[in-house]
Formats: C-alpha cells, sequence, structure tokens
C-alpha cells in the first residue's frame, strides 16, 4: 500500500540521532588503533599522500608503445572551464603542426570562447521564449536560469562553433584576464540574462508579437557583446599569420579569415567524426543513440548525438584512431583516483578501503545515478601501450593544466581507469565498424532530460 509506505518514510525520517547511539559512535572509534592512526597521518597531511599504495607508485611509467607524431608543449586554461575548446583546439595544432613543421603553436582560446558565450546567450534567451508557459520555479526553468552561459561544452557544440566562426592564432586575439579567471565574467553576463530572461517571459505573457520578442532579444544580445568585448577583447575578422618551422624556415600567409584559416590550414571535416559514450545506467541501452535536452550553443547547429556502447568499444576505437596517428578528444571524470602532480589517474594508486578499513562498492552505473560521478573534463588521447597480446595497459593523456604535472603536462591514464571514469571519445567514422556508424547515422535520437549526468560536460 503506498500510503502505508509514505506514512512509515515519514515515522523513520522523525527518529533522531539519540546521545546514547553518539556515546556508542565514540566510544568504538577511540579504542579503534587503526582510527588512531589515521587520524595521526592526515592531520597535517593530505588525504592523497597518506592512502597512496607505494606499491603502484613505483610502477608509473611515462613511455609507451604507441605514440602519436607531432605533439607540441601543453596549454594552461588556468582558472576557467574551457578544457573542451582547449583539447579541440590541441587536436588542430597536431595537424597545423604536422603540416607546416612547427615545433610549437596556439589557436585563440579567447576566440573560441567570446563566440560561444554569445552563442549560448542566443541558445538561453531562445530557451526562454520557448519556455514561457513554465512555472518560474519548475525544474526546467530552475536548470535553464542556474548556468546559463556556463565555460563548459560538448564536442557537438564545439563542432558548431568550428564551422560557423572558424580559428585564429593566440596572437590575433591573446588571453586575458577573464578568459583566463571567468568567474566573475560568467556571474555578471549571467546576471544580465537572468533579467532578460525576465523581461522576455513578461512580454510574452502580455502578449507580445514574435518581431517585436526578436527585437528585444537581439538588443540584450547586444549588451551581452559589449560585455564580452570588455572582458575579451574584439574578435578579428581578418589576419596575416607568420612564424617559423622546426628548420628556420620562414611561413607568412596573408589575407586570412577565421574560417579559411580552418578549411585551408587545419582541414579536418569534423562532420566525419563520432562521438561515442559508456553510459550503463539501467535507464539506457547499448547500441542506442542519445541526446540531451535543452544543451547547445549554436541554435542552428546540431543537436548533441552520443552513441552509447560498452567501454571495450570506446577502446578499440581510440587504439584503431591512434594507430592511424591521429589524436581522439575524451571526456571524463577527472578527480577521482588521480593525482595531479604526479598526473596519473589509477583506480590502485590510492587504497581508500585500507586506509578507513572500509569498503566502497559503487560500480560505474551507480556512480553515475547517485551522483557520485559525472563528466568532468576533457582532453586527448596521444598515445597509448599495448602489451605483447595487443591489450591496452595505460593511455597516455594531453592535459590543458599548464606543465607542472606527470611527463610535462602529459598524463597517464590506466586501463582499468579507463573503463571506471573515461565517458566519452570521438574518433574518425572509420575507426568504426560498419555497423555501429550505420546506427549513429540513420537511428533517432532517444532524448535524455536536460539535467543528465551525460550532459554533465557542457554545464
Amino acid at each position: 500500500d503506498l500510503t502505508l509506505i509514505k506514512n512509515q518514510s515519514i515515522n523513520i525520517m522523525r527518529n533522531p540521532i539519540d546521545i546514547e547511539t553518539i556515546d556508542s559512535f565514540c566510544k568504538k572509534t577511540n579504542t579503534d588503533k587503526h582510527v588512531r592512526s589515521a587520524r595521526n597521518a592526515t592531520f597535517r597531511n593530505d588525504l592523497l599522500e597518506v592512502a597512496m599504495d607505494w606499491d603502484q607508485y613505483k610502477s608509473i611509467d611515462h613511455s609507451f608503445s604507441d605514440v602519436i607524431s607531432g605533439e607540441m608543449p601543453t596549454t594552461n586554461q588556468k582558472s576557467s572551464g574551457r578544457c573542451w575548446g582547449f583539447a579541440g583546439l590541441n587536436l588542430f595544432r597536431i595537424y597545423l603542426g604536422r603540416k607546416y613543421n612547427l615545433k610549437n603553436f596556439q589557436f585563440s582560446q579567447s576566440y573560441f570562447m567570446f563566440w560561444d558565450k554569445i552563442e549560448k546567450s542566443n541558445y538561453f534567451l531562445e530557451s526562454i521564449i520557448e519556455t514561457a508557459n513554465k512555472d518560474w520555479n519548475s525544474r526546467l526553468m530552475m536548470h535553464l536560469l542556474s548556468n546559463p552561459i556556463q565555460d563548459g561544452g560538448q564536442w557537438d557544440m564545439w563542432v558548431n562553433l568550428i564551422n560557423k566562426y572558424g580559428v585564429v592564432p593566440q596572437s590575433e586575439m591573446p588571453e586575458s584576464h577573464s578568459s583566463s579567471n571567468s568567474m566573475r565574467m560568467n556571474r555578471l553576463i549571467t546576471r544580465k540574462l537572468r533579467e532578460n530572461a525576465i523581461i522576455l517571459r513578461s512580454a510574452i505573457h502580455e502578449c507580445a508579437s514574435a518581431s517585436d520578442l526578436q527585437k528585444q532579444k537581439t538588443d540584450m544580445l547586444g549588451d551581452i557583446y559589449k560585455m564580452l568585448t570588455i572582458h575579451l577583447g574584439t574578435p578579428p575578422n581578418s589576419f596575416d599569420w607568420q612564424t617559423r618551422d622546426k628548420k628556420k624556415k620562414f611561413i607568412r600567409f596573408k589575407d586570412m579569415t577565421p574560417t579559411s584559416f580552418y578549411k585551408d590550414h587545419v582541414g579536418l571535416k569534423l562532420d566525419e567524426y563520432v562521438c561515442l559514450i559508456n553510459c550503463p545506467m539501467s535507464d539506457k541501452e547499448y547500441n542506442k543513440v542519445y541526446t540531451v535536452d535543452y544543451l547547445g550553443n549554436v541554435a542552428e547547429g546540431n543537436p548533441i548525438r552520443y552513441l552509447n556502447v560498452e567501454s571495450q568499444m570506446m577502446k578499440d576505437a581510440a587504439i584503431r584512431s591512434l594507430k592511424k596517428d591521429e589524436p581522439v578528444w575524451f571526456g571524463c571524470d577527472v578527480s577521482k583516483h588521480f593525482h595531479r602532480d604526479l598526473g596519473v589517474m589509477d583506480m590502485d594508486l590510492f587504497d581508500y578501503d585500507s586506509f578507513y578499513d572500509l569498503r566502497f562498492g559503487m560500480d560505474k552505473a551507480a556512480r553515475l545515478e547517485y551522483g557520485d560521478s559525472q563528466m568532468t573534463h576533457a582532453m586527448l588521447f596521444t598515445g597509448v601501450d599495448l602489451n605483447a597480446n595487443n591489450e591496452p595497459t595505460k593511455w597516455r593523456v594531453e592535459n590543458s593544466w599548464g606543465n607542472k604535472g606527470g611527463d610535462k603536462g602529459y598524463h597517464i591514464m590506466t586501463d582499468k581507469w579507463f573503463d571506471e571514469y573515461n565517458y566519452e571519445v570521438v574518433v574518425h567514422k572509420s575507426c568504426l565498424p560498419a555497423e555501429l556508424l550505420e546506427l549513429f547515422l540513420k537511428e533517432d535520437a532517444i532524448h535524455l532530460d536536460p539535467w543528465d549526468p551525460m550532459g554533465a560536460l557542457a554545464r
């Protein structure tokens, strides 16, 4: 009986922790020598250091059987959430560097950030108009209002930006304080957008015409453009680019646009790439295509599109790509079982079970379903270490947090960590079996809620 269950739940929730129970906790804990030892160890030391398995630490090795050509010094997104764009630009520069034999190069991260925030602002205001019939405190409205121009993004959002705006060298639009430290800029633009949402919803409730709404929205976007210009500068429409290659040969190109620079000098056909995810949650099936509602930036661009596959299939596709000398963009939960200074993602590096004398038992699906994990960071695979049986043991990762951690900013991801906390890879369509490619291209996408964990990287 549902009523009985509800009443029982209410009664359970009314039961407090009594003092006798707390006393028993205290007595048991204070007489436990293991607790005392662990407490003394952590009192003035970081948990990651005292819980580290030093036998596993000794096995850290930054050599790999297969590494792509054209690696460059790592980049640094600093105090911003632009990892997805940094990973995309880092992928592009490998191909540009090979083409012109460059030792180092960076595309402008501020340039993509500027247009991403303009497009996200428009996407948000369009969503506000579309959902004007919803109560202001509905879950959907609270979600839309929570973070309308967040720094994060997904692969398809990246493709939409590049196809529309192209890329420029970093010298044409260098980093600013706000691009590298985006919190205050985001906070003020978000405040303005929420105010705009009130105005648009009021206008709709007063039966404003569609043309009047679009005029108001255009004026609002003009304000956002002005704010972004103050923080990031003005995006260039045309430019010249010159540099020297590894052999000191001088190179110069004149009168380029951002789109011509991308098409003529990078040249990747982004519509030929496929986004795979591994999501074992109970409400999702393998070999099905998914999208996330109200997740995007360019309103007229392609929607988010994922093909859900088993982890082994993601690995196979990534290995095929690396074997073809092609880096792999991926999304993971970087905060788990990760030592930043060592640059190691390893399920066995920290022995939390022994340290706490407890067992942490959630599997990948449970961690997603109960909020313990989600996609938080995008990076590049640039190598893999294959054993004698051609099986991966670890992966080489190019991060965008500077050159201080790991091997000058390049990290290690063990294959076991890949299974547990890697959620997404992007590969060329040639790296997929024909039947999976057909599914990705032709199957109708199943719609996920805007707050689904598979949309977290963009939030």
